[in-house]
């Protein structure tokens, strides 16, 4: 897994975070942006608040907008917005969004040695196990929604100013 998928989880979490400003500001949390709830966040927000280059931001907003999780608009007063409801996108959409088509584990570089006994037998093994073990990290990114990551993260932001 790449860290591309943490940065995909990030923005779709602040894109989220930033349909709820109202409710947070009554609540007392901000994000510091002082813009509107409605208004589009754009790849340089977005890219402050992950550390990164808004490049880099803007490449993985392509695989979430090809994946139907995000709309862009260009030009002044554009940005991104989630493309459905923060309810309905779960950590998997995002995971396979970014990361379909690659390996979860990495395997033989240029194969094991077909003379060899072990090699060609261990590998095929090798594609079972972490077959089952990315279906079952699929299986468990499905259960969280980034409204329900939203959620937890705002209670710990809570309490960790309650805590302060």
């Amino acid at each position: 897994m790449t860290c591309r998928f943490t940065l995909a989880v990030h923005i779709l979490g602040m894109l989220a975070w930033s349909t709820r400003e109202r409710s947070l500001r009554e609540s007392g949390v901000r994000d510091g942006s002082g813009r509107d709830a409605s208004d589009p966040v754009t790849s340089e927000e977005l890219a402050r608040s992950i550390n990164t280059n808004p490049v880099v931001v803007r490449r993985v907003l392509g695989d979430l907008r090809r994946a139907g999780l995000v709309d862009t608009k260009r030009g002044v007063g554009g940005g991104v917005t989630l493309a459905r409801s923060a309810t309905s996108i779960t950590l998997r959409d995002a995971y396979e969004a970014i990361e379909e088509g690659e390996d979860l584990f990495g395997g033989y570089p240029s194969g094991p040695n077909p003379r060899c006994t072990v090699g060609p037998t261990l590998a095929v093994y090798l594609e079972e196990v972490f077959g089952r073990a990315e279906e079952s990290l699929k299986k468990s990114l499905a259960r969280v929604t980034i409204d329900s990551m939203v959620k937890d993260i705002v209670a710990r932001v809570r309490t960790a100013k309650a805590a302060s």
